[in-house]
């Protein structure tokens, strides 16, 4: 995109807008370059699959030629954002939110362009909170929020109403500190735009009119839709938790399948939510899925990862990928085999046995996946056995350290799928 191409097309095309303060009012703000911002929640050291959708937000709006403004919460992150949740947040200590904070500003710089004319910027809203008082923050913000439009916000209403749970008022004070963002915002830095998750509207219109109290300043909202799945699930979500940002907390590899496993019913929505994918490959996508399955699934895979993870990460996913599918295997970390092969079964012997050099019969039978040596033999006589994925050619093949795909490991296979670990301690 450029400067001059219409960001509102974009994002009609692509589905991301759910609600516009004023669309008109919008569009017109637009045809310039504006300044926009979208807040992101520090509870973790690292942002996850749903921060990704309100980011890419801010990526776009960029590549149109607008400034982003990549807000993180170190002051409304020791409160806590009660929109679209049913309890209340457990409160972090302020050593472990400025790890936090630190940590997000650091993952933010993937995505967006911190130089040229329209240069990207982090902010930290600790840094103009921490001067308030109580009372000076009741008087000159406070007492422009009609606690009567408080309670008809969604957030709010939706909490009140659980027989279960209630809204401490720390949390109810939470719509303040975020509307003061947007005010503080639009004052300092002539920021007028808004953007974040449907669940956020009654934040977004509150700093809208606490902007036109405090300051008599017209700003504006825009918001995109959840990153949900077909059945209302949010998407994100695994069996072993969330879909981290951070190499450490969720692999490449395993965030690379975890869009490979997208399901067709979602897999042009995210497509559209969150890659980089154009609008004519987008097409041409969509028109052949059913000549080739798995292929939008392939892409988005791709598109995704090489954003979060680089080139690097992403080849790396990639090998680690084809290894299920038989690909040779040279050289895999400890931690990446642990993942390709989560579910797979594993034997461990002392290293001296494999310096001593360890027949290949021997080590199908102490991977069990041969019941004897008789049949260890058949299997590698009928070419069926298969060491790192390169079939075993003769009977008295011997495993050494130079088999090694990893500091302890060798992987064997009989047949196509029945796969074992070989571990040397």
């Amino acid at each position: 995109m450029t400067a001059t191409m219409n960001i509102i097309e974009e994002l009609q095309w692509r589905t991301l807008m759910h609600q516009c303060t004023d669309l008109a009012a919008v569009t017109k703000e637009l045809e310039t370059s504006t300044v926009l911002y979208a807040g992101f929640d520090p509870t973790s050291d690292s942002l996850h699959v749903g921060s990704l959708l309100p980011l890419m937000m801010l990526r776009r709006f960029q590549l149109a030629g607008h400034k982003p403004i990549a807000l993180v919460g170190g002051a409304t992150g020791m409160i806590g954002d009660p929109s679209g949740k049913s309890d209340e947040r457990s409160l972090l200590s302020k050593e472990i939110l400025q790890h936090n904070v630190s940590s997000v500003e650091t993952q933010m710089r993937q995505f967006l362009d911190f130089d040229g004319p329209n240069a990207a910027v982090v902010v930290n809203n600790f840094d103009w909170m921490q001067s308030f008082s109580f009372l000076d923050f009741l008087r000159d913000v406070g007492k422009n929020f009609p606690v009567s439009v408080m309670l008809g916000k969604d957030s709010v209403k939706s909490r009140l109403e659980r027989q279960d749970s209630g809204l401490s008022f720390t949390e109810f004070s939470y719509m303040l500190l975020q509307a003061y963002d947007f005010a503080y915002l639009a004052k300092n830095r002539n920021c007028k735009l808004q953007i974040g998750g449907s669940d956020q509207w009654g934040n977004i219109t509150a700093g809208i009119d606490l902007g036109r109290r405090m300051n008599s300043q017209q700003l504006y909202g825009l918001t995109c839709p959840l990153l949900t799945t077909t059945d209302g699930r949010k998407m994100g979500k695994t069996e072993k938790g969330a879909v981290w940002l951070s190499a450490d907390k969720t692999s490449p590899y395993e965030f690379y399948q975890y869009f490979i496993n997208v399901a067709d019913a979602d897999v042009l929505m995210v497509l559209r939510f969150l890659s980089d994918v154009g609008r004519e490959e987008y097409i041409a996508i969509e028109a052949a899925m059913a000549e080739k399955p798995g292929a939008a699934q392939r892409r988005l895979a791709e598109s995704i990862t090489r954003l979060v993870h680089g080139e690097a990460g992403l080849q790396s996913a990639i090998r680690a990928s084809q290894t299920l599918f038989g690909a040779e295997i040279d050289s895999l970390s400890e931690r990446e085999l642990s993942e390709i092969f989560a579910d797979v079964p594993s034997s461990t012997l002392p290293r001296a046995r494999l310096e001593e050099g360890l027949t290949l019969i021997d080590a199908l039978v102490a991977v069990a996946l041969a019941a004897s040596k008789g049949e260890a033999r058949r299997a590698i006589e009928g070419g069926s056995a298969y060491v790192n994925n390169r079939k075993a050619l003769t009977i008295d093949r011997t495993l050494t350290s130079a088999d090694l795909v990893s500091e302890s490991v060798i992987v064997l296979r009989v047949g196509k799928k029945k796969y074992a670990l070989l571990r040397f301690e």
